[in-house]
């Protein structure tokens, strides 16, 4: 996208209040941005955030409904094009 994964907040955001953890999520990611926990209360984190393909957003097809969300699409599109921008004039730190 020409910007540094780092400087894009693109990553799944787990709802434990709608979150069953049946793990299907975890499972179904090939990019390892979950993780699990067995002896702690929330056993299921995001834990490997930089690893979510921007705009992907299919594990959460595999979970309970509304059990994971992600940012708005239009803000981080707005947000890349800015980063874009700030590297092509040179006022970005990168």
């Amino acid at each position: 996208m020409g910007v540094p994964r780092s400087k894009i907040p693109w990553c799944p955001e787990i709802d434990y209040d709608k979150c069953d953890f049946c793990m299907e999520c975890d499972k179904f990611c090939p990019h390892r941005v979950f993780e699990r926990r067995e002896n702690e209360e929330r056993k299921l984190v995001v834990a490997h955030p930089e690893n979510c393909v921007v705009f992907c957003r299919a594990c959460a097809k595999t979970c309970a409904p509304d059990a994971l969300s992600f940012p708005d699409k239009k803000e981080i599109t707005a947000l890349i094009k800015r980063l874009r921008e700030e590297g092509k004039s040179g006022g970005g730190d990168g």
